[in-house]
Parts: structure tokens; sequence; C-alpha cells
């Protein structure tokens, strides 16, 4: 008999596709659980979702009551999931707004059940995203994608997609949680590595598609989080000298992005990038500065940015 899965779905002040997403997994029969954390959007939205959710007993919600970043609103929904012994092996993770189907689910699910690859001791599973690479961590450049290697339906990477994954609870009680100290990104390449160190294999299941449409996250906020926290995975998982690497060639693209905006990546952000240099320096982790934030939505409809992601 084939397991049962958990999901865990992250929100901030997008209701209405979290109700949509939460709804979707709740259709799935290989579904049992859906967590729904809700990262303090504001009363409005909180108050839709109580109203959706109410009388479903399939989906529970929890309230963290402020913007914890994502990778701590994950693990307020773990910690929800491993507190019940009986509870499933494995939870899947997702943000409010990710497109998935049942196959997808089923793709996941079957590979955690051992059925499709027997020969991998997996504990995380990301789904494909579509675009044939894989994820893959330099240890200057950071959490990075290069060409797929394998024509395998289950290619080995050191880290899964955020958008949707799979993890066992096994894993878990090994290697822990997130880091919160990332707050966003990087925490699932952090998780991928120390996965990999304790001996999991991390596989990327190829045809188990997910989409996620919408980027609601702010450029600054994007630049200052992915600077900042590169830098800390280097250091944690590669030492000071790779760290030191890294950090030089942020501040050499800093300067060039300041004197040669024509050169500015996709995300850079001067002000954002200056701050990331700056917390780096104090050893600041956690959230971004509060000026970086976007003001919390103050209605229930799609006008409110998604959760920091």
């Amino acid at each position: 008999m084939q397991r049962q899965l958990t999901a865990v779905i992250v929100h901030w002040n997008q209701p209405e596709s979290c109700v949509r997403t939460a709804r979707q997994f709740a259709s799935f029969a290989a579904v049992r659980r859906i967590i729904v954390v809700d990262n303090g959007s504001g009363e409005a939205a909180t108050v839709s979702l109580r109203r959706a959710f109410t009388g479903d007993a399939k989906i529970e919600l929890h309230e963290v009551g402020y913007n914890s970043g994502y990778g701590p609103g994950v693990n307020r929904g773990w910690r929800e999931w491993l507190a019940d012994p009986s509870g499933t092996e494995w939870a899947v993770v997702a943000p409010h707004d990710a497109v998935v189907d049942e196959e997808t689910i089923d793709r996941l699910r079957d590979v955690a059940d051992g059925s499709v690859d027997q020969h991998c001791n997996f504990g995380l599973l990301s789904a494909d995203v579509g675009d044939g690479a894989a994820p893959f961590v330099d240890h200057v450049f950071g959490p990075i994608t290069r060409p797929a290697t394998s024509t395998n339906s289950v290619e080995l990477v050191d880290y899964p997609h955020g958008t949707l994954f799979a993890v066992s609870r096994t894993l878990l009680g090994n290697v822990g949680m997130f880091d919160e100290r990332f707050f966003s990104y990087c925490e699932e390449a952090d998780l991928g590595l120390r996965a990999k160190a304790a001996g999991f294999d991390v596989g990327l299941v190829r045809g188990a598609r997910v989409l996620n449409p919408h980027v609601n996250t702010p450029t600054p906020v994007i630049d200052y989080l992915q600077e900042r926290n590169t830098i800390l995975l280097i250091a944690k998982h590669f030492g000071p000298a790779k760290a030191a690497l890294r950090f030089t060639l942020t501040l050499a693209h800093y300067g060039i992005g300041l004197l040669r905006p024509s050169r500015r990546g996709l995300y850079f952000d001067a002000t954002a990038r200056g701050q990331a240099i700056r917390d780096v320096l104090r050893r600041s982790w956690g959230a971004p500065p509060d000026s970086l934030l976007p003001a919390p939505a103050s209605a229930s409809s799609e006008t409110g940015l998604a959760s920091v992601r």
C-alpha cells in the first residue's frame, strides 16, 4: 500500500492563491493532511483564510503572528507535522501560489516509497521546474544550476527547488530543520548540503512538474538576501577562505554596479547590496532591514505581496 504525504504551505497576504493551492492539495488522494502556516498576514487576509478553512477536516491553519521568513515559517509547519508520531513519513513543502497537479505529487510519493529508485537513500526530493538544469552548490558562487547530467527519472542534485520539495521525517530527525538565520533564500541549499554530509541523497524527480508563476518579493529584498545568505552559506560549508573570496566578488560587483549601471544584474539594488555587505561584516542574520520590507497589505485581495521568498 502506498503511503500518504503531509503538505506544508507557507502563506503571506495572498489568501485567494493560498486557498486555491491548499484545496488543490486537499483534492489529491496521496495527501493526508495540509498544514497552512500564515506568516503574519494582515487581518483581512487572515480572516479570509479562517473563513475558507473552517470545517475542513483536511486543512488546518496555524498563525505565526508576524513575518518570520519562509524558512522559519516552514519550520513551524514541520514542527506541527513532527509532533504527531503517527504522522506521515514524508511531507511536501510549497509557497502559497505553487501550481501542481496530482501526477506531480504521485511521482514524488513513488520515489519516496522506493518504488522508482531503490539504490538511493533519499531524504529530500525536488519537483521539476522544467528548466532542464540540476541544482548545484559552487564553493564560491553558491546555489546555482548546471546542465542536467543524467537522463534517469531521478537525478542526484545538491539541493531541492524551494517551489516544491518533499522531505522525510527521518532526515529532519538526523540533521534538523531549516537554519533560521537565512530567513529566506539559500536555506534549501544549506539543508541539502547537510543532508548529503549525513549520508542522505537529494533527488530531482524529472517530470514532477511545478510552476510558480509570480515573483512577488521586491527586488531590494531579493538582492539583499541572496548576497548576504550566499556568503553565510559558503562560510558555513566551505570555510572562511572561500567566504572571503565570495565577499571580495560581492564588493567588486557592487562597485561595478555603482559605476556602470548598464552592467547591473537583474536584481541589483545599490542600497540593498550595500546593506548586505554591511550586515555580513556585522554578522547580522535573520530578517532583512525594515527599510527594505514592503508595507503590510491592507486588504484580503491579491494586491498584497507574497511571503518573502
